[in-house]
């Protein structure tokens, strides 16, 4: 089949140097034999101004997105001409693309599908576009109805890792529990929480090095070490969290020691991190909340990159997440605050069954949650063998 590809290659700009995208969807694409043409523009300054709902980003898209339109009109006729495209496959927001201009495509015979991983709380930065595509690709199931109420063409298509690029390292296991992952929502809290439990857990990625919050650390300094010791402070900590559970941000004064905080990783040091650490934390929270203000939790790149990494992998429970691992058996699942503490203490004991554990969730990745797996199931399901 012959593909023309578009997308960003990072997953945001604070990872300049990141290619997760391009590594997770361009490759595993190329990996399965079909001729995948890309995109030649620089699209990172459109997805960067995404959320047209702020006014500078508004602007800047309505100056920049005709010179991207109009690049990916000529490119993509221009290789069509050459020989027949199949699929456009696109990561777009409506700020990369206009509906349009997708369905100029389309009236050149080909087939448009568009990818795309944050509808579980911005499916407002696709609802212009997803109507144009013939296939949206889309792994938060429980937004596929509200896709098809856009007049969108949903396919459930959960995440996945590509394992050319994400597997075990031989390297020396040097960490009891990591992080890795920009510091947002309830993540300083728990981090916190196991680091006053005394286990020793450090975090990596955008956020962690916050100078203001080490300065405020660093003035209080030995009072404000031991207030956060008190269990009082645990107790306000948890019912602060569980307040704030429907609220779209989680600003919380959670200071975290400057010794276990870290930039980010490069995307090969990210996987290596895994095989370096005896526990790989995930969280399933993310930023912002539903309309009616509940929390929100999503499966995630991470809960298939980790595993396929050869981690043992430790995340919050959500009943999704079932259908692709056998909890308990592939990854650990933690339900809240004490349930973290209580099983990254007893695994950090129990090698041989964390051992186990980590195997068989190497195992499952490898054999069913590959995005080659993934494309050649969603090529099969809608005819496009």
């Amino acid at each position: 089949m012959r593909i023309f590809y578009a997308s960003g290659k990072r997953p945001n700009g604070a990872l300049a140097d990141s290619q997760v995208w391009r590594e997770n969807l361009y490759l595993s694409l190329v990996d399965l034999g079909h001729d995948v043409v890309e995109f030649e523009h620089d699209l990172e300054p459109l997805l960067a101004a995404a959320d047209f709902t702020v006014p500078a980003n508004a602007a800047f898209v309505a100056e920049h997105r005709p010179a991207a339109e109009a690049a990916l009109l000529a490119q993509i006729s221009t290789t069509h001409a050459e020989r027949p495209v199949d699929l456009f496959f696109s990561y777009f927001y409506s700020s990369c693309a206009g509906a349009e201009t997708i369905r100029e495509i389309r009236r050149m015979g080909i087939t448009t599908m568009n990818w795309y991983c944050n509808a579980s709380y911005q499916l407002h930065l696709v609802a212009d576009i997803a109507p144009a595509y013939d296939y949206c690709l889309v792994p938060e199931k429980f937004r596929l109805d509200d896709y098809r109420a856009l007049g969108a063409n949903p396919v459930y298509c959960q995440e996945a890792a590509n394992p050319n690029v994400y597997h075990p390292y031989d390297v020396p296991r040097q960490f009891e529990v990591t992080f890795v992952g920009a510091r947002y929502a309830e993540r300083p809290l728990y981090l916190r929480r196991l680091i006053d439990a005394g286990i020793d857990t450090h975090a990596w990625g955008p956020g962690w090095q916050d100078e203001a919050g080490f300065k405020l650390a660093d003035s209080a300094g030995g009072y404000a070490r031991a207030l956060l010791r008190l269990p009082a402070w645990k107790r306000t900590a948890k019912r602060a969290y569980k307040a704030t559970l429907g609220r779209a941000r989680y600003d919380l004064p959670v200071l975290m020691p400057r010794s276990v905080c870290e930039g980010p990783l490069s995307d090969e040091d990210m996987v290596k991190m895994y095989s370096r650490s005896a526990i790989s934390l995930g969280f399933s929270g993310v930023a912002g909340s539903l309309e009616d203000g509940r929390r929100i939790t999503q499966i995630r790149l991470r809960d298939f990159e980790a595993p396929m990494s050869g981690a043992f992998y430790m995340v919050e429970y959500m009943d999704e997440l079932a259908e692709f691992f056998d909890i308990g058996r592939e990854v650990v699942c933690y339900e809240d605050l004490d349930d973290l503490v209580d099983k990254c203490r007893y695994y950090l004991v129990h090698e041989e069954e964390r051992e186990r554990i980590r195997l068989a969730g190497l195992r499952r990745a490898l054999n069913d949650h590959t995005w080659q797996k993934r494309f050649h199931d969603v090529f099969e399901t809608i005819g496009m063998t």
